[in-house]
């Protein structure tokens, strides 16, 4: 079977893994920094979904560690299919919690203009943190799409 970029097991998969985890705790930390964020429901779900992810990601990559370590093979159906079945919930989650936060931050800062008039709001963190959940979404997607087409190949 041909090798895919962002396989469990391997450097490429590490690294994707490793990098959704950073993402995640990057988007987590802006937004838990900036001040009444815990007053939005859309950002406190943001907050959990990308805590999920976090812990998901930091799971798979402590797995490929070990597969790499050990020189292990984790492209079997039963592994593959738990992987597409969390990397799709996972990215449902994130995709929702990104978007409901977006639109939060479109309603606040565009449409009412409540960020300019309210000074004291970071409506700008809260846009930044959106945005690296966007990334990490992006990044769950191609992860997601990698283990589908492992487990459609068998």
């Amino acid at each position: 079977m041909k090798e895919l970029i962002g396989s469990p097991g391997t450097v490429s998969g590490l690294t994707l893994r490793v990098t959704q985890c950073a993402f995640a705790a990057a988007s987590i930390a802006l937004m838990v920094s900036a001040s009444g964020f815990s007053t939005y429901t859309a950002f406190c779900y943001l907050i959990a979904s990308m805590g999920l992810q976090l812990l998901w990601s930091f799971g798979l990559a402590c797995l490929d560690v070990y597969a790499l370590r050990r020189k292990r093979d984790l492209q079997n159906p039963v592994l593959v299919s738990l992987f597409v079945v969390g990397d799709w919930v996972t990215a449902m989650l994130s995709l929702a919690a990104a978007c409901s936060s977006a639109g939060i931050i479109v309603l606040y800062a565009r449409d009412l203009e409540f960020c300019k008039a309210q000074s004291h709001i970071p409506c700008r963190q809260f846009e930044i943190s959106i945005i690296l959940a966007f990334i990490t979404w992006l990044l769950i997607a191609m992860s997601s799409h990698v283990m589908f087409w492992i487990l459609a190949s068998f």
